[in-house]
Formats: C-alpha cells, structure tokens, sequence
C-alpha cells in the first residue's frame, strides 16, 4: 500500500463549517498532508468574482498553514495566497503578528497525529513498530519520550500516566518502567509491560488499549500538547473577526473537553460569564457541537472512528 501522509477526517463537514468567503484570510493550525489546506485555496478559488484578493490591501495570503515538523513542508502547495509557517501554533499570534495580520476570517485544528507519524517506526509514535522512543513533533525539540521514561520519577511518571493516558494502574505501570531501565525503544516500553515474549497479532486487547493509552500519555507529555492547545485557541478567539469560524477536529476525549468547554464559555475555565441582566458574554455560537464521521468514511478511513468535529462563529 502506497504510503500517505494522513487523510483528514470529516473533510466537507470542516471546509463547509468555516463558511468560507472570497476575500477571507484563513489559518490552517495543522498543516500535516495539506489536506484542509487545499481544500480552502480550492473552496477560494470558487468563490472568486474578479480579483477579491486586491480588497485584502497589499497583503495577497489568504490562508497561512502551521506544522511545527519540517517535513510537513514536502507536501507545500504551489500557490501565491499561501504561507508556510514553521512553528508551534501556540505562537498562533506571535506568527500573526510577524505577518501583520491583525484579524482572521476563519480558523481549522485538525488535533490528530498524522498518518506520517503513526507509520514512520523512527518516529516512535507507535508500538506497531520497533524504533527509537521519541514521539517529538517537532524534530529539534530537546526531550524525547525516552528522556521521559528514564529520567523522571516513579511519582511523576505515574502523574503523566494517569492524567494524559487515563490510566487507572498508572502506579504499577511506571514502576515496571523504571525497573526496564534503560527504555530506549518502543518495543522495549512493550517488553517492560507485556514481557519479552510477545506479538501484535496475539497482544490481549486489554493490553492493546492500555499500551495505546500509555503511548498517548508520553506523546502529550513531550509535546505539552494540551498546554499548546489551550495558547492556541485564546489567540485564536482574539484574532477572528466577528462572524469569523473555528473548525476543531479533536481525538481523544481530553483535547475534546477543553475545545468543548472553550467554543461554550469562550474561555479556558469552562465557565460562562453573563452580564449585570443574566445574558451571557460567551463570544460564540455553536454551530457544530460535536459530529462524527459517517459509517462510510469510518469504513474507507478507520481512523475517524474517534474524531469529533466541534464548529464555533463569533459573535458580532
């Protein structure tokens, strides 16, 4: 089977939830294989009616795409209303700023780690694959997962653990870590879990999941990914126009529960504010408020199965 980069899940339900104007200027927070980022210049490209992009001032980008991995960048799209951005999108603003954008007609974060990841062994991000322990997004980024598994404490490895991967055993779990030092490779975080003896094909699949749980907790953990989300989106409520449209795909109930607590109270305690008369002053209305994907894509593309689609517009 021919390698690919990723497939975004849920493609038309996002492009059509950013409800994408002609002269808009958009940003694109996970680049990736660029699905979601063709589909807007495509989506653009429909909508002209003469030449709108002269009413956007001397600035002709339209659509500015983010990918803290470089190699993201193979899959850059010839096209003059374009911008790479390499970088984290937690410096949402600080890029913007660079760019001299000061408002934004719509914004799209596809949370999940793509194909390319997954399915690259010396990437690290799966145990389907024998490989460094490394899962880091960004390939200059000092701490790997190894660094983590071998350097921090039996209590803060149980902390991660418990918190990112949900893990009621996390304890015992961290402490057969420990006790396999040095961890270098993802099938020795296995062999420390399941034994030396051991396959894919007959893992239990109590096993399964909590080796996935387990790999999810590391990922976060070196990317501080929730923390990057949450810098994200207040930029992002602070850039959009009135009117303006966030797209979320989130995959895991964790990154979901603070998109959805966020979109609802237009801030990140979850808590919605309401004026001297009882009104609230959350910023947006839903529009979409958790989708998921089609039995017919689950089966053309299995991994939407988990992904949720949550659609927000600023209020004018």
């Amino acid at each position: 089977m021919e390698n690919v980069y990723h497939i975004p899940a849920m493609l038309k339900e996002t492009i059509d939830g950013l409800n994408i104007k002609p002269d808009g200027v958009y940003v694109d927070v996970t680049f990736g294989g660029g699905g979601h980022s063709r589909a807007i210049l495509g989506k653009l490209r429909e909508l002209e009616i003469g030449d709108w992009r002269l009413e956007i001032g001397d600035c002709k980008i339209q659509l500015y795409s983010f990918d803290q991995d470089m190699e993201a960048y193979q899959n850059a799209i010839e096209d003059e209303r374009w911008q790479f951005v390499h970088g984290n999108f937690r410096y949402l603003a600080n890029f913007m700023d660079y760019y001299g954008v000061t408002a934004i007609d719509g914004l799209i974060a596809d949370l999940g780690v793509s194909f390319h990841h997954f399915d690259e062994a010396e990437r690290g991000f799966s145990f389907r694959f024998d490989g460094p322990l490394d899962m880091r997004m960004n390939r200059q980024a000092k701490i790997t997962a190894a660094d983590i598994v071998n350097t921090y404490s039996e209590e803060d490895l149980a902390r991660v653990l418990y918190i990112y991967g949900e893990l009621k055993n996390a304890r015992p779990l961290a402490r057969k870590l420990l006790q396999a030092r040095p961890v270098l490779t993802t099938w020795d975080a296995v062999k420390a879990l399941v034994g030396e003896h051991w396959s894919l094909e007959n893992l239990d699949p109590r096993k399964k999941k909590e080796l996935t749980c387990l790999f999810q907790a590391l990922r976060i953990e070196v990317n501080d990914e929730l923390g990057a989300l949450r810098d994200m989106l207040t930029s992002a409520r602070d850039l959009l126009k009135p009117g303006g449209r966030i797209a979320v795909l989130t995959y895991h109930s964790l990154e979901d529960r603070i998109v959805k607590n966020f979109l609802r109270s237009g801030n990140l305690e979850g808590e919605i504010k309401k004026d001297f008369y009882g009104n609230s002053l959350a910023p947006f209305t839903l529009i979409e408020k958790g989708l998921s994907a089609s039995e017919e894509e689950v089966a053309r593309n299995p991994r939407a199965r988990s992904a949720r689609l949550r659609v927000a517009e600023k209020h004018g």
